[in-house]
């Protein structure tokens, strides 16, 4: 195996199959060795990033890469309900080894789980899983015994079929009618009684769960459970198990800042639904000790204030956000949002970040403008051979490609570093589009049922993966040209609803010749 890290020779590569892939994410970033220090920082200290540039260099994959290089979550937040005051539920926030002592505590009150057949006769009948008669076990929703056809619970059931409405109807049917024990006005869901253990009598509950099992609750349970129940209701808004990477591009505001559902009914006690229960956390506090991702930051337009006053004050409330909603009335204040963000945009975009936020980022973090190109060299070479044997990993549907396709992706590399950013000796940044010509040149091999992608396989590739504007060019010696061939007769009558050239303009033909 050939270690990138460690450096080889291209001359002992046969195949990509042979590169070893980093486990850190962030040795699997080619070229963007500034960007790179600047992200071990920021994930060390806690600081902000702002990457800047072109698609397709490494930026999104910087951003996740970060979250690799900080602590997990160590605390869960909780929204609790207000008695005296329920459109204003609390906040609490607990840390994790208070977490995993009410999961103990939770799961004590739980009880022990047996089977139906474990449990005395007795029990079993009144629960409704024994047949009285032939002692068979089966669901209590069924009350009538599939095996004996007759009812589990003997004459005592009979005489309750007999006192129901149309009782002698019921009774007629026979094996045909099946009851629940609800039905019958003697739904017994849970036992209560008595038991020896260790030598004391102690009480004890029984409960159906489900099918075949029964829930056994001793004092301590009891009292477990008792204490919980004397809790407020609460609802957990982020959990403590969760990943420490939330990415928000394209979020609508209610995404990102949280919102509270609507409750038809009101929230009345007994039909709507508690306010605190509709509360929604919103991708910044998801974020909550992690990192959070925005990409095209620009298109957030004035959600930016929002993200800069989550930066700055770490809390960020959660409030109803449709006016003509129940949830407009509910507010949670002081929802934490501790995260390390990181922005990412264009070169052209970002005059379109507010000034107050690329403020708080530089006086808490890094821009960082990102790299197109890299030198020419041996170990860059390597480098990209790297990119190659990851892009392959990462598609699982393509082959590795051997000596002649490496070194044929290193050319067109290098043809692509002058032709889009004037570098002469130097390997294009652009890996995006690296990427696709391989996936391209990987699928013709497959359809031409080869073992790996050759020389030939990306030579051509690069001949198909032309853009739509590089094709018309081709075909038309213009976009111009080509717009102008491409408008039927209709399209071309100033008078058509389909002439879509702008009514100022409409005496201009020179877009038709």
């Amino acid at each position: 195996m050939l270690d990138p890290l460690e450096g080889f020779s291209l001359r002992s590569l046969k195949t990509t199959e042979q590169i070893v892939i980093p486990r850190d994410p962030l040795k699997r970033v080619i070229g963007q060795d500034e960007a790179i220090q600047l992200s071990l920082i920021a994930a060390t200290q806690r600081r902000h990033l702002l990457l800047v540039g072109p698609p397709g260099t490494g930026k999104s994959m910087i951003a996740q890469a970060i979250s690799f290089h900080i602590p997990r979550p160590t605390h869960e937040v909780q929204v609790i309900h207000n008695p005296e005051y329920p459109e204003r539920p609390f906040i609490d926030v607990k840390s994790e080894e208070e977490i995993l002592k009410e999961r103990e505590s939770s799961k004590e009150a739980m009880g022990e789980i047996i089977s139906s057949i474990d449990a005395p006769d007795n029990i079993s009948e009144r629960l409704g899983f024994r047949c009285k008669k032939c002692g068979t076990h089966s669901p209590p929703s069924e009350v009538q015994c599939p095996y004996c056809n007759t009812m589990k619970g003997g004459d005592d059931q009979k005489q309750v079929v007999a006192n129901q409405p149309f009782g002698d109807l019921i009774a007629d049917l026979g094996g045909i009618v099946k009851m629940t024990m609800g039905q019958m006005g003697g739904d017994k869901k849970q036992v209560k009684t008595t038991r020896v253990k260790n030598g004391k009598e102690e009480v004890v509950v029984y409960e159906v769960e489900g099918d075949r099992k029964i829930r056994v609750l001793d004092e301590e349970a009891l009292e477990k459970r008792r204490e919980l129940e004397h809790k407020s209701p609460k609802k957990t808004l982020v959990k403590l198990d969760r990943k420490p990477f939330v990415m928000a591009t394209g979020a609508s505001e209610t995404e990102l800042l949280g919102d509270v559902r609507h409750d038809p009914y009101g929230g009345h006690e007994k039909l709507g639904t508690a306010p605190y229960e509709r509360v929604i956390a919103g991708a910044i506090h998801e974020a909550h000790e992690g990192v959070l991702y925005l990409d095209e930051l620009p298109t957030l337009g004035n959600l930016q204030r929002n993200i800069l006053t989550a930066m700055q004050d770490k809390i960020f409330p959660i409030a109803g956000r449709n006016p003509q909603s129940a949830g407009a009335s509910v507010r949670v204040e002081e929802v934490p949002c501790d995260f390390i963000f990181v922005g990412a945009c264009n070169i052209q975009d970002l005059h379109h970040i507010i000034s107050p936020l690329r403020s708080r980022i530089v006086g808490s973090g890094y821009e960082v403008l990102m790299e197109t190109t890299m030198p020419d060299t041996a170990d860059n070479k390597v480098k990209l051979c790297q990119f190659m044997a990851q892009e392959i990993a990462m598609d699982g549907r393509i082959p590795h490609l051997d000596h002649s396709g490496v070194m044929e992706v290193i050319k067109v590399a290098g043809k692509r570093a002058q032709e889009l950013d004037g570098a002469k000796k130097a390997l294009s940044l652009r890996l995006r589009e690296l990427g696709g010509l391989i996936r391209s040149a990987g699928d013709i091999a497959i359809m031409e049922n080869a073992k790996a992608i050759t020389k030939e396989h990306i030579k051509e590739a690069e001949a198909r993966n032309r853009t739509a504007e590089q094709q018309i060019k081709e075909r038309y010696g213009s976009y111009q040209m080509g717009m102008a061939r491409d408008v039927s007769s209709a399209q071309k009558d100033a008078n058509s609803p389909y002439n879509y050239w702008d009514q100022h303009l409409s005496d201009d033909k020179r877009g038709y010749e």
